[in-house]
């Protein structure tokens, strides 16, 4: 299965029962990763000074740049060599490439079409526009696309995959499962289809089944922190609250991307109404990258609160009423430590006393000078 496999945002949560028996870690520096790549495509600098029209040596660089994970200049290529060939099918493939690279979606799906107008037929072309599409979260769409990949070649794995996360996007679980089942039957060695196996199968509760992908994918890739999260996740579902914490900590130490580690770390501290301050690192991380985590947003302000971090609490007050505006626990919340915000201004900076708001009286409204009483005839 290619590489490139993009972990998408699968909407659901994982876990485990027995240790896996992982490989030790090996140090690579990752700095090296994709040097070959980036040099091969350097070596072409010379030859392309000599023939700067020869528009197979800018395929062959942009080819190069983006393996060494360098859209932009990859894109710069594939455009210089359009000036040259705009018949040429096989860089408006490529250009669909750079654009996905750079995440313009609809720019990539612009160039796939015209790709397809000039003639690319390669199965890896519906494959890129149903990876683009899933993206986009146009899941009819995209699932369209993948079928049209699987006509062409019917043991796709990357296919079978995209196709299993767009149904479980829409919530289809048993299509979704059976999909990816059926792409890691095809590529049994990628991390990614395991870590989105045993991801599901824990948002479900089913811990054991998770177990067994988690484990699997562990001993493949030691360094992945969405696997220790899946295998921490299988774990705290099965009542070991104290080895999922650990495999949590590992996911962040790996991957500070792993916000659901943030989450679950936070919500096992805060789990008997303590506030402790080790929650707020964790909440503000996470809500950063997801703003609609149940309770995050409500712990994170009472911990900032408790610690007298009131501008702050306030924040999140006020967000929190901006999601329920009909809770009148977070409007007495904000009322309340905005007072002691103002409170705690100086005087030249403190805002009057606001009780209640009166509508702006027109002109036209206010009350007129009495006016002189008129003198009474004399009889």
């Amino acid at each position: 299965m290619p590489r490139r496999l993009l972990p998408f945002l699968a909407l659901l949560l994982a876990a485990c029962h027995t240790t896996p028996a992982e490989r030790p870690d090996t140090l690579v520096d990752l700095a090296t990763v994709q040097s070959g790549p980036r040099v091969q495509a350097d070596e072409l600098d010379g030859a392309i000074q000599q023939q700067p029209d020869n528009t197979g040596l800018l395929a062959r660089r942009a080819t190069l740049r983006l393996a060494a994970g360098q859209p932009v200049a990859a894109l710069h290529d594939v455009e210089t060599a359009l000036a040259i060939d705009d018949q040429d099918g096989d860089l408006y493939y490529l250009q669909a490439r750079a654009y996905r690279a750079l995440g313009r979606l609809t720019q990539a799906l612009a160039a796939a079409r015209r790709a397809a107008d000039a003639g690319f037929n390669s199965p890896e072309l519906p494959l890129l526009e149903g990876e683009t599409r899933l993206a986009a979260h146009q899941y009819d769409a995209a699932l369209a696309s993948l079928d049209r990949t699987l006509r062409l070649d019917p043991d796709q794995p990357a296919a079978l995959f995209y196709k299993g996360l767009a149904y479980a996007a829409t919530r289809d679980t048993a299509q979704a499962l059976d999909y990816l089942r059926a792409a890691l039957a095809r590529d049994p060695r990628e991390p990614e289809i395991l870590h989105q196996l045993a991801f599901l199968l824990n948002a479900y509760r089913v811990p054991e089944e998770a177990a067994t992908y988690a484990s699997r994918g562990l001993r493949l890739d030691s360094a992945s922190g969405a696997l220790h999260y899946d295998y921490g996740r299988q774990l705290e579902l099965l009542g070991r609250p104290d080895s999922a914490l650990r495999y949590y900590r590992r996911a962040l130490a790996l991957d500070t991307t792993q916000y659901r580690a943030d989450y679950r770390i936070a919500l096992a501290a805060s789990a008997h109404g303590q506030r402790p301050a080790a929650v707020i690192p964790h909440l503000q991380r996470a809500l950063r990258l997801n703003p609609r985590l149940p309770q995050a947003r409500a712990i994170l302000a009472e911990a900032l609160e408790e610690r007298h971090r009131l501008p702050e609490a306030l924040r999140q007050y006020q967000m929190l009423v901006l999601e329920n505006p009909t809770n009148q626990h977070w409007t007495y919340k904000v009322w309340k430590t905005g007072g002691q915000v103002r409170a705690a201004l100086p005087d030249s900076l403190r805002p009057a006393p606001n009780y209640y708001r009166r509508p702006a009286a027109e002109p036209n409204s206010r009350p007129q000078p009495v006016a002189p009483l008129l003198a009474r005839p004399v009889r």
